[in-house]
């Protein structure tokens, strides 16, 4: 699952690309850079758009939604897991954040990374960058919640397509045509929304 992406982008770029009027957040600097998930102690944080009335607004939310679940050694003690990639859509603890508009986000991306299946000459396996020619700025379809820590993100992955599939075959980030931005921001039928992504 893709668990490293990029927002390399301008900030002013990224307003105009998701109808964000400005004046947005100043504090918020792009380049952002390599964007990770967030470990059991340290959170990480990544920009997200959000629809606020009719406009649109950028908010900065920590990449990973907190779940509790058993511990292995022990099924009585429950164990904090940042989920930060959501596949599992008929889940009613995701289902209350896909069926709600309001909960619902545009992940920001340049570029996003899978490792590759086979080790190099290195006994690493190899980091694979994929991005979308034609959208030098694209989105993946997230969900959110509010959290002891502050609002948290996720998003959605699927079917990997033809470029993906050959290095990481078990899935891909759901990819929004701009067509869909809108759609699954405040959209009630999200039936198509989850297809692999073809440019």
């Amino acid at each position: 699952m893709c668990n490293r992406y990029r927002l390399t982008a301008k900030q002013a770029e990224v307003a105009a690309t998701f109808g964000i009027r400005t004046p947005y957040e100043v504090e918020e600097t792009f380049p952002i850079g390599d964007i990770f998930p967030t470990g059991k102690k340290t959170p990480f944080y990544g920009a997200v758009v959000v629809q606020d009335g009719d406009d649109r607004r950028l908010e900065r939310m920590e990449w990973g939604v907190p779940t509790q679940v058993p511990s292995k050694r022990d099924p009585t003690v429950k164990l904090t897991k940042y989920v930060t990639n959501v596949r599992n859509l008929s889940s009613s603890f995701w289902r209350s954040m896909l069926t709600t508009p309001a909960r619902r986000c545009l992940v920001p991306v340049t570029s996003f990374s899978e490792y590759g299946l086979a080790p190099g000459e290195d006994g690493k396996k190899p980091l694979h960058w994929f991005d979308v020619p034609s959208r030098p700025v694209f989105a993946f379809a997230g969900i959110w919640r509010p959290t002891e820590r502050g609002n948290a993100y996720s998003f959605l992955t699927t079917e990997p397509n033809f470029l993906v599939s050959p290095i990481h075959p078990k899935a891909m980030p759901v990819i929004l045509h701009d067509d869909d931005y809108a759609r699954w921001l405040t959209g009630e039928d999200q039936r198509a929304i989850g297809t692999p992504f073809v440019g």
